[in-house]
């Protein structure tokens, strides 16, 4: 089932050339952010081209149970009265953060370090997945934690009454890891050291100064070492988000692998920490120009002109895999139409996120013709070329938005169609998804029973 109501099935079918401009949402992490920040700010903070998904939604319920007044006051323009750092009251209800990993992992953090008592639950999906990977290191804080068995959700967590800065060591490229711990450092007296071995988005670090946090970022040999001094007055801002590049690689891949396609997607971000997905597409031969390169809201952007190539396979180098763990699912649909094998290494990380990524596309590209290879940490795809896709099969989402879109992608370019089991899940990420994609000319028609 979907996680916001019954399964509403879809079919994707061949189609024409896709053409026109796909002005994708905000950025879903960047969005994440500007809610929490704005809520640990004095002061009101102005937040334009907010992604109005699910995920994010829930995001802003939770910085309303925390005691923030966080209002829409337009489409993607939001206004977050905070209530500073240690600010937080205690909720009187439980937070449900639905489908949303990142959500729920960074909130962690940030009440953690405060002496309130808060639940944490989700739906079918997110109650899988793991949590000690947050509550070992705000442990270090004085916060403890109470949750099922293997550290899942439902999930109670007492921040701590007298919180103290701690030194932690990521022990995976984890964006959200690091957020959690950096949040949690927040209000804790002192400084909060976070080292990364491998460099991971970057989002948390540079929102955290335009709001006035004194952090610090230096690369040593030990790794990228975060230094952040707790107990700030946050300064309200306003944020403009720009466009979210991980939505925008669905339009951008569909165009690469759709015959006679081009389209262009505007304000794009190009966070070094973020483009993976296009450096390896641009390695395939993929046509895709960057224009207007400029700055918004403290973020690199580009307009992305993309026109249908001809592909071929490449390595994937797993110290890539930071700065694009959310593309693989796309990008090993794209690598099915391209000529030659595509090597992706370095993805273990897929197999914790909304669902065992690396199995859950392996399944649905073997049911559609496509010759995989897979194991722990790899996924292989041999490409059958332009077109050569047979597609024909219903493939499981389980409960995924990437799994859901990047099937959906699969029927456009295949040789029949292709559908899903649920596409209720793109909501959480993407909720104009479907109608963007049928103004490009793309084919998708809900299942009514």
């Amino acid at each position: 089932m979907s996680g916001h109501g019954a399964p509403i099935p879809m079919t994707s079918h061949p189609c024409g050339a896709l053409t026109g401009t796909a002005e994708v949402p905000g950025d879903k992490s960047i969005s994440h952010r500007a809610l929490i920040l704005g809520a640990m700010a004095v002061g009101e903070t102005h937040i334009t081209g907010l992604l109005e998904g699910q995920d994010v939604l829930d995001t802003a319920a939770a910085m309303r149970a925390f005691g923030a007044d966080v209002r829409q006051i337009g489409p993607g323009e939001w206004r977050v009265h905070g209530v500073g750092v240690g600010g937080f009251g205690e909720p009187d209800q439980v937070i449900d953060f639905g489908n949303s990993g990142t959500g729920a992992r960074l909130v962690m953090g940030c009440m953690a370090s405060s002496p309130i008592t808060v639940t944490f639950t989700g739906d079918a999906s997110l109650r899988s997945r793991p949590m000690a990977r947050i509550t070992d290191p705000i442990a270090l804080f004085g916060a403890q934690s109470f949750g099922r068995t293997g550290g899942r959700l439902p999930m109670t967590i007492i921040g701590a009454a007298n919180p103290v800065p701690v030194r932690y060591t990521v022990p995976m490229p984890s964006a959200q890891v690091k957020s959690a711990v950096l949040l949690a450092g927040l209000n804790a007296p002192g400084q909060t050291v976070v080292i990364e071995k491998e460099a991971t988005r970057d989002h948390t670090e540079r929102m955290l100064a335009g709001f006035g946090a004194d952090i610090s970022v230096e690369a040593t040999y030990e790794g990228r070492v975060i230094t952040l001094t707790g107990q700030p007055e946050l300064k309200p801002q306003s944020v403009a988000v720009p466009r979210d590049p991980s939505s925008a690689a669905f339009p951008v891949c569909a165009a690469l692998i759709v015959e006679g396609s081009d389209i262009t997607v505007p304000g794009v971000s190009q966070n070094t920490t973020r483009n993976g997905i296009y450096t390896t597409l641009l390695e395939m031969g993929a046509d895709i120009a960057f224009e207007n390169e400029r700055e918004e809201g403290g973020e690199p952007v580009a307009d992305l002109r993309v026109k249908f190539s001809s592909l071929k396979g490449v390595e994937v180098p797993p110290e890539r895999a930071a700065s694009m763990i959310d593309e693989y699912p796309v990008l090993s649909v794209v690598a099915s139409f391209a000529t030659g094998k595509t090597v992706m290494r370095g993805v273990k990380e897929l197999r914790v996120k909304e669902s065992d990524r690396i199995d859950a596309m392996a399944r649905g590209l073997q049911a559609c013709g496509v010759t995989i290879e897979e194991d722990q940490d790899m996924l292989t795809v041999h490409g059958q070329g332009p077109g050569g896709v047979r597609g024909g099969a219903t493939c499981a989402t389980h409960l995924d938005h990437r799994i859901a879109m990047s099937f959906l992608l699969l029927g456009m370019a295949a040789k029949t169609p292709v559908s899903i089991d649920d596409c209720g899940p793109v909501a959480t990420s993407f909720p104009v998804f479907e109608p963007l994609m049928a103004d490009l000319g793309a084919r998708l028609e809900r299942d009514v029973k």
